[in-house]
């Protein structure tokens, strides 16, 4: 039977505390990103035109900030994901300990 197992148990550990703190930053950016805090306007990817083109110049940088929140959103789903593949191969590995060969 083919084995599932493709990383070591230091990797999988390393993986499983990197993935829990990309989805607490990442969660907390996305919240604060929703919540159009100032002190994050540099991050946001916005242009002379999207403040002096537009006749309601808030509502587009607000929509910018929203996107920006949903992509910190996805990031912290993808993290989850990389976390949950982890711990399957720490139990893996544990496993593997007490079989005999």
């Amino acid at each position: 039977m083919p084995s599932l197992l493709f990383c070591g148990p230091k990797m999988a550990a390393c993986g499983m505390v990197i993935s829990i703190w990309g989805v607490i930053m990442l969660a907390m950016l996305g919240i604060f990103f929703s919540a159009n805090s100032a002190v994050l306007i540099e991050d946001v990817p916005f242009t002379e035109e999207d403040i002096w083109e537009d006749k309601q110049p808030p509502q587009r940088i607000y929509a910018l900030y929203r996107q920006v929140g949903i992509n910190c959103f996805i990031a912290a789903a993808i993290y989850v994901a990389v976390g949950a593949i982890s711990l399957c191969q720490v139990r893996l590995n544990k496993r593997q300990e007490y079989m005999v060969t």
